[in-house]
C-alpha cells in the first residue's frame, strides 16, 4: 500500500512519503487539529494480519508511550483507519547515523557527542527496565538539537516486567537479507545463540557503532550471516587506529556524561 499526497488517516493528512521497510512506510504528515508536521507509521492492511509485524508495531508504541526523553523518539498517537495500523511520531529533520557513516569515518568530538546522547537515550530506557536490542546507526537520527535513538520494535523489559510473546533477540525477515546482516553486526555475543539478553547488549552495540564511527568499518565483517554469527563471538576485531587515544577519549566522555546502568 502507498499512500498519495493528500490521503487522511484520521485528521493526519498524507504530505508525502519519507521512506519504506519490513514494518511499512513511513510518512510525512500534517495533523489538522494541532497544525504540526508529524511522521507516521503505516503497517499497511495486507500485514496488519501478521502476528509478529503487528507485536513488533505494538511493541514500539508501548515502549515509546513509556519513555519521554529528548534524546528519543516521541510518539504521538497511535490509531487504525481502513485495517492499516499506525504510529504517530516527532518528525526528525536530519540523516541517520548510518546515512552519515556512508561519506566515512566522524571527527572525535563529533563521534563523542554522538556517542553521548545515544548513551543519555540508553540511560533513560535501561532506567525504565527497558532494553533497545536492535541499536544500530540505521535507529540513530542525526538532527541540528543532536542525535535521537528510534524503533523499539525489538524492546524488551528485564524481569519482572511483561515480556512480549514475539519479543525475539534476532531480527525478523522483514527487511531481507541486508537488514539481517546489519542487525547481527551490532548484536553482543550472548544474543547470537539467542540468550537472553539484558542492558548490556546495547553498550555492546554503542561500543560496536563507536568503533565504526572512529574508522569508518564495522568491527566484525562476514560474507555471510553464517560468518558473521561466528565472527562476532570468537574473532578479536580488529585494532582501531590511535586505540588509545581514542580509548581515552571514550571513557573520560562518559565519566562526565554518565554511563548507563
Amino acid at each position: 500500500m502507498s499512500l498519495s499526497a493528500g490521503t487522511r488517516l484520521g485528521p493526519y493528512e498524507v504530505l508525502g512519503a519519507i521512506g519504506a521497510g519490513g514494518m511499512g512506510e513511513v510518512y510525512q504528515a500534517r495533523d489538522t487539529r494541532l497544525k504540526r508536521t508529524v511522521a507516521i507509521k503505516v503497517l499497511p492492511r495486507e500485514l496488519s494480519g501478521d502476528a509478529q509485524r503487528r507485536a513488533r508495531l505494538e511493541r514500539e508504541a508501548r515502549t515509546l508511550a513509556s519513555l519521554s526523553h529528548p534524546r528519543i523518539c516521541t510518539l504521538f498517537d497511535v490509531g487504525e483507519h481502513d485495517g492499516s495500523t499506525f504510529l504517530v511520531m516527532e518528525l526528525l529533520d536530519g540523516d541517520s547515523l548510518a546515512e552519515r557513516l556512508k561519506r566515512g569515518p566522524l571527527p572525535l568530538p563529533q563521534a563523542l557527542e554522538i556517542a553521548a546522547h545515544v548513551a543519555e537515550a540508553l540511560d533513560a530506557a535501561h532506567k525504565r527496565g527497558i532494553v533497545h536490542r536492535d541499536l544500530k546507526p540505521g535507529n540513530v537520527m542525526l538532527t541540528k538539537s543532536g542525535a535521537k535513538v528510534l524503533d523499539f520494535g525489538l524492546a524488551k523489559l528485564r524481569a519482572g516486567g511483561e515480556l512480549d510473546r514475539y519479543a525475539s533477540t534476532e531480527a525478523e525477515p522483514l527487511t531481507g537479507t541486508g537488514a539481517v546482516m546489519g542487525t547481527l553486526q551490532y548484536m553482543a555475543p550472548e544474543q547470537i545463540p539467542r540468550r537472553d539478553a539484558d542492558a548490556r547488549a546495547d553498550l555492546w552495540a554503542l561500543g560496536a557503532m563507536l568503533y565504526e564511527m572512529a574508522t569508518g568499518a564495522r568491527p566484525f565483517q562476514g560474507d555471510s550471516s553464517a560468518s558473521l554469527t561466528a565472527a562476532i563471538p570468537e574473532r578479536d576485531r580488529a585494532p582501531m587506529l590511535s586505540g588509545t587515544c581514542w580509548t581515552g577519549a571514550a571513557v573520560l566522555c562518559f565519566i562526565r556524561r554518565g554511563v548507563p546502568r
